[in-house]
């Protein structure tokens, strides 16, 4: 069994602006994973309250289906050089021998993982997202794999009490994961969303305005605090 362990943070009264963030990613997106100690910060810095919500992106159905022109990435052995290169620019640690050791078929069983924990509380869905990818991008587990995500979701029950690890199996066997699944796939669609993260950011009744990929913490706030002046 692997062993998870996150900082517990006191909340923090703020008196500043609250904003209210889409975050469009995908267990399996290596800049999401860079972007975490990023959006850990911003939630320290940012003078407001942030409202968050989740949306699964589906970044690999499956690799017959599965081409990026823009990396040059259409089979799993191509996909490590580009991890590697993610690593590198982001200064933080990624498996990427996972591309070759034991390559994972498909993100959607590790999206469909996350909304059925999702389905309990959102607490259980941010922290299944968090564990599920620092399984695969610090551990180099195959997150693909049943046994794998069943695991994921114990570490949760750890910190979780309320978190049923019953409900969870029952969920992903029936098609209330899957349903869940499917309406952020049609929302990604919808918004016409192909690259991850992508944060959708929102004041009241304000427009918004959609930031992508990954973004240090000072241009995110610089960014933010242009448009939603104190």
């Amino acid at each position: 069994m692997i062993s998870y362990n996150q900082e517990s943070t006191s909340p923090e009264l703020k008196s500043g602006p609250a904003i209210d963030i889409v975050y469009y990613t995908d267990p399996l997106c290596c800049w999401s994973w860079g972007m975490e100690p990023q959006l850990i910060r911003l939630e320290k810095e940012w003078p407001g309250a942030i409202n968050w919500r989740y949306c699964m992106g589906g970044l690999l159905p499956a690799w017959n289906h599965y081409v990026d022109n823009h990396n040059s990435v259409q089979r799993p052995a191509q996909m490590g050089p580009m991890w590697m290169h993610a690593s590198e620019e982001m200064d933080v640690p990624i498996a990427n021998r996972i591309w070759v050791d034991d390559p994972p078929a498909s993100s959607y069983p590790a999206c469909i993982a996350v909304k059925c924990a999702e389905l309990q509380s959102a607490e259980a869905g941010k922290l299944y997202l968090h564990f599920v990818r620092k399984a695969v991008m610090m551990y180099g587990l195959n997150i693909a794999r049943q046994e794998i995500l069943l695991q994921v979701a114990q570490c949760v029950a750890g910190i979780n009490k309320e978190f049923s690890l019953t409900q969870f199996e029952e969920d992903m066997t029936n098609d209330r994961g899957m349903e869940a699944f499917r309406t952020d796939l049609q929302e990604v669609k919808y918004r016409g969303i192909n690259r991850f993260p992508t944060m959708l950011i929102k004041q009241d009744t304000s427009t918004g305005i959609l930031i992508t990929g990954f973004r240090p913490v000072e241009e995110l706030l610089r960014i933010l605090k242009e448009k939603f002046p104190q």
